[in-house]
Formats: C-alpha cells, structure tokens, sequence
C-alpha cells in the first residue's frame, strides 16, 4: 500500500472554500483558507492561487445568492398570481396586491391608484401600512408627482428621496400629503392591461433608499399579475352586474307578460260582462273582487251609482281633480281614487278602499275599470237621451190641446206612458222652469233626471223645460226643485206650477195656468223661487182661470178665522175695522164702541196669529182684500161696515 501523504497547503485551502460553498456560509468565512495558507508559510504562487480561487468562490457564492434570491421572488410571483386568481371581490384583489408588494420589496407602505379616464386624473384605492388620512384620500392628475408621471407615460419611476427630486412636477397637495405620511423613497410601476393603463403601484420607505433594478423588476412583474387579476375582478363583476340586470330584466319582462296577460283577461271578462247587459253595479263587483278591496262609484254630481264591500264614501274632490288633470288613479288619505273621462268631459268618479298601496298591475287594473266605467255611463246617457226624446214627444202631445187639424189619441197616449213607467191615471201637475238661456241644455238634462225619479215625463214644449210629475201640491214640488236645481246649476232656476190636472185632457189648461205663473214671478222679482198661483196672493187669485176665492181668503185669514171660530172672539171684525178707518186705533174704537186699549190688545193678537209683518204695505193690501172677500163669500146677510 502506497503511504498516504498529507496535501499541500494550496489544495487544503481550496478544500475548505468547496466546504464553505456548500455549506452557505456568510461571506467573512471565506477569508479564512487564504489566511491560513499565509501562517503556514505557502509561497508566494500558493497564496496568489488560494487568493484567486477565493475570489471565484465568492463570485460562484453571489451567483448562488442572485439564484435563491430570484427563486424566492417568482416563487413568491406565483404564490401571488395563485392567490390572485382565486379572489374573486375586486377590492379583495387590490388589497391582497398592495400587502403582497409590501411584503415583496420589504417597505414601510405600499399602495395603489387607479386611473379616472372621466375626471382624467390617477386616485387612490388602496394602502397598506399608511397612517394619514390625507395621504389615503390624495387624487394625482396627469404628470403631476412621481405616480402621476407614471400614469401618464407608462414607464416605472423610482425616487431615492421624493422630496428633494427636482425631477418631478410637485404640487402642494401631493406634497402635504407625502409629507404627512412621512415619506421619502418611492417606486412607482404601471397597472397595463395590453396598451392600457389602469393605474399605479407603488412601494415607499419612510428612510432615504435606492430601489435597486431587481426591485423595480420585481414590482413591475407583480404589477403585471395584479392588472390581469384587477382586470379579471373588474370583468367578474361587470359580468355578475349584468347578470343581475338580465335577472332583473327578466323578472321586469316577466312580470309584464303577467301584467298583460291579467290585463288581457280582465279586459276580456268586462268587455263580456257588458255585451251581456251588466251595469255599474256589476262591473263594481266584479272589479273588487280582482282588486280585493272596496269600490264605489259617483256621477259627476257625486250622486252614488254603486257600491260594492264598503262604507258610503263621498268623491274625494281634490283626489278627482288630481287623477282628472293627469290621467292616472291617485291615492288621498289611504284611497285610491280615478276620473271617469270622455274626453275632457268628467263623467264621475270610482274610488277603491281597503287598498293603501297598490302595485302597478293592479293600479292599471284600477285605471282600465274606469274606462269600462264611462263606457257604461255613456251607453247609460245615450239610452237615456233616446228615451228623453221619447218622454219628450209624449210630454208635447199631452201638454198640445185639441185643434181642428188635431184631435186627442188618449188610449195611444196612456199605452206611450205605461211603456215609459207614468201612470196618466193619477192627478198630474205641470212644472214650468226658467233659467239662464247658456245653461238651458243642462237645465234640460237635470230636469229629465228629476223627471224619471218622479214617475214623470220631461222636455221642450213651446221654448219652455217643462215636467209633468204626480203631485197633489205643485207649488210644494216647484219650491224644492227651484232650489235643487239652482244648487246643481249655480244659477237661479225659476219654476212656475199648476195642477194638478184630474186628467189627461185637463193637462193642457194646467200647461198654460203653469206658464203664467212663471211669467208672474218674473214679472214680480220673484226669479229663482218656485210656487204655483195661489201661492202668490190676489195675484195669483186675478191670473187663475178658475180662482178659488174660498182658499186664499183662507191662507190669508186663516188663523184669524180660526181664533175667533174656537174662542167666540171678533178679531176679523176688529181688523175690519180697523183697516176701514184709516187704520186709525181711535176711530176703530169709536165704531167697535171699545176702550182703545181693547183695539190695541185685539191688533197685537192679530199680529200673532199673522206675524210681525201683518200690517207691511203688501201684507196689508192682501189682508184688505180677504176682508172684502170674506164679507162677500161669508153665509148669512153681511155684516154692516162698523161705522
């Protein structure tokens, strides 16, 4: 066996450097071969050799160190691009960029900005580790500082000492809010997706540093992950928005296919509900129904036509003008209320209860019942009117008297009337009204309603609105209608009466007796009241045909009369008296043979009996006429004027 000898020193040496690389160890251990051949005397050669290989061993060592170095970083690049690509929440992603390269390049703050293409300006979006809220909220318009510059060129920039850079535009605000955050060295790389950038990444130090180009490499290839990802977030959510607005067109879609469909079926059911004859009242129940609530319907007057599961509710004045003026059903105070229109004309009003919110299908379901609702009432007024003009021929023939050329059909007449609901058999009194000439068609058209809910007939006779109705006291029916109908008309309507006529043949002199009875009160102020002849005094009594003397001596002496017929007392003889002297109290006395104060307490009994305005001129003349007809009229001899 070959003797083992020992090695030189010069291969001890290069031994342990070969140790000390795969070992790792710290630099200042590689010092030591070299050291060692020098105490142990190797020669000058041997010491330039273990210099030399010293020498390459720490360049191999800052190799190895450049190749761990970048492992890590794209180990770490792919750790990020993985933990990118599984975030799906945008701002998830931005934070998860801005922590990653702070933890990448081991800086003191890392954040984010955001291209604004609409304002033009960079703003920003996220930080990590920043502390003023200045600095959180700053907005960098274009060139403007370090990450403006960035935005607006695409290219990294990279400042050892923001502060004292002369090379950027600093402006006040970028520098207030650099200063707070305490800021001195900064990286800035572009956010690109392909040509476009979408904003700027940024790592700082609050200490003066280089940021080396393995930094700024390192930063632009996270940049590049964190743009893909922010691209893909903001597509990810772009797509889940329209997701949402394709739900919510088809909902929106389906929801108006269901509307019209309802639209369509409860069209359908009203439109056969009318064509087999129904009313408002059906039309009313079958709409509550759909809409599950209350319903009532008014006229234009606010006459109620139906009402269906509710309260009487009067029409809401300022809710009809409302829903008049803009078409559509509006709600006043929990009830929703619709116009009935023709055109610009108000037929009425429908009103729904029970229903303080109302979806939109069920609102247009509200609205399209008032159009079923005016076609009825316009069906209603022109079936109406036909049977107006019917009512009307009638009213004419019963009202014309015979002539030569003319002669009377009673049978025909009484089987017209029978048709139309009038029974010619009962005693008929004729009204005659007056109003307006411009309000004469709605004076028509009222009294043509008064008319069918009287059992009568109603219509044009010789230029006058006349009505013929059943009453035993005419002057009582013309005084309420004179007031009704100026209520409805604004205006004073005035009415003149006769009546009532016994039978048909007899309607033609109560026709005449009414017309000079209106021609009376207009001829004595009386325009808008309403009476018949006799209610108008010696007046009526001179223009009756057949005056009936016995009745009005009786409405004007009436109570007197009366008095002393119970009592035995002679108060009309007083007041004979008294009005035969001039009115005169001593006189009076004289020819009754009484004290004075007897007269006088006579006169205030009579005032009683005939109210304080007994002895007014007009009261007066009336009275002094029923005495002279009482006298005349009276059984037995007259009694002789007291003289």
């Amino acid at each position: 066996m070959a003797p083992v000898t020992e090695p030189t020193e010069p291969v001890a040496a290069l031994r342990r450097l070969l140790d000390l690389l795969a070992q790792g160890a710290p630099v200042e251990d590689f010092a030591g071969p070299g050291a060692r051949a020098r105490s142990a005397g190797a020669g000058a050669d041997d010491q330039a050799l273990v210099e030399e290989a010293t020498r390459v061993a720490l360049d191999i060592r800052r190799t190895l160190d450049q190749h761990r170095r970048r492992e890590a970083e794209l180990t770490a690049l792919f750790d990020t691009a993985g933990d990118l690509a599984a975030l799906r929440d945008l701002d998830a992603v931005l934070r998860a960029i801005v922590r990653r390269a702070r933890t990448l390049l081991g800086t003191d703050v890392a954040y984010l900005t955001l291209n604004d293409p609409v304002v033009g300006d960079t703003f920003m979006r996220v930080t990590d580790g920043s502390v003023s809220a200045a600095f959180q909220q700053l907005r960098l318009g274009m060139g403007e500082g370090l990450g403006g510059l960035v935005a607006q060129t695409a290219r990294p920039y990279a400042s050892a000492d923001y502060r004292a850079d002369g090379r950027f535009r600093h402006t006040s605000t970028i520098d207030s809010g650099v200063s707070e955050e305490g800021l001195r060295g900064i990286l800035g790389v572009p956010l690109r997706v392909a040509s476009r950038v979408i904003g700027v990444l940024y790592a700082a130090d609050r200490s003066v540093r280089d940021f080396a180009p393995d930094a700024v490499a390192l930063l632009s290839s996270l940049a590049d992950h964190a743009a893909v990802a922010i691209d893909g977030a903001r597509l990810l959510e772009e797509t889940r928005t329209a997701l949402v607005e394709v739900n919510s067109a088809t909902e929106t879609a389906r929801a108006h296919s269901e509307a019209v469909r309802l639209a369509t079926e409860t069209h359908d059911r009203l439109t056969d509900l009318v064509l087999r004859g129904g009313d408002v009242t059906d039309v009313a129940r079958e709409v509550a129904a759909l809409l599950r609530g209350g319903l009532v319907v008014h006229d234009a007057d606010g006459t109620e036509l139906a009402r269906v599961a509710t309260e009487p509710i009067g029409p809401p004045a300022q809710g009809v003008a409302a829903s008049r003026s803009g078409g559509r059903a509006v709600p006043v105070d929990g009830v929703w209320v619709c116009a009935v229109l023709a055109g610009p004309e108000l037929l009425g009003s429908i009103a729904l209860t029970g229903r303080p919110g109302l979806s939109d299908t069920d609102r247009r379901l509200f609205e399209r019942t008032s159009l079923v609702t005016a076609l009825l009432l316009l069906l209603r007024r022109s079936v109406a009117h036909a049977e107006d003009r019917v009512r009307g021929e009638l009213l004419s023939d019963l009202l014309t008297p015979e002539s030569p050329g003319r002669t009377r059909d009673s049978g025909s007449q009484a089987i017209r009337a029978r048709k139309l609901g009038v029974d010619l058999a009962r005693p008929h009194a004729v009204l005659v009204l007056h109003c307006d000439a411009s309000l004469r068609p709605r004076l028509a058209a009222e009294t043509a309603r008064r008319a069918r809910a009287l059992d009568g007939l109603a219509g044009s006779h010789e230029g006058h609105v006349a009505l013929l109705a059943p009453a035993e006291r005419p002057g009582e029916l013309a005084r309420s209608l004179a007031a009704e109908l100026g209520k409805a008309l604004g205006a004073p309507v005035t009415v003149g009466s006769a009546g009532p006529a016994g039978s048909p043949a007899g309607l033609p002199a109560v026709y005449a007796e009414a017309v000079r009875c209106l021609d009376a009160l207009h001829a004595l102020g009386h325009t808008g009241y309403g009476a018949a002849l006799p209610d108008l005094g010696f007046v009526g009594l001179l223009l009756g045909e057949h005056g009936d003397v016995g009745g009005y001596v009786h409405r004007v002496l009436g109570p007197v009369m009366d008095y002393d017929a119970q009592r035995g007392t002679e108060l009309v003889h007083t007041l004979q008296a008294y009005y035969t002297h001039g009115a005169s109290l001593s006189k009076a006395k004289d020819a009754l043979h009484i004290h004075v104060n007897t007269v006088v307490q006579r006169l205030d009994r009579i005032r009683q009996l005939l109210g304080g305005d007994w002895n007014s001129p007009a009261r007066a003349l009336e009275l002094q006429l029923a005495l002279r007809l009482h006298l005349l009229t009276e059984p037995g001899p007259p009694r002789p004027p007291a003289a």
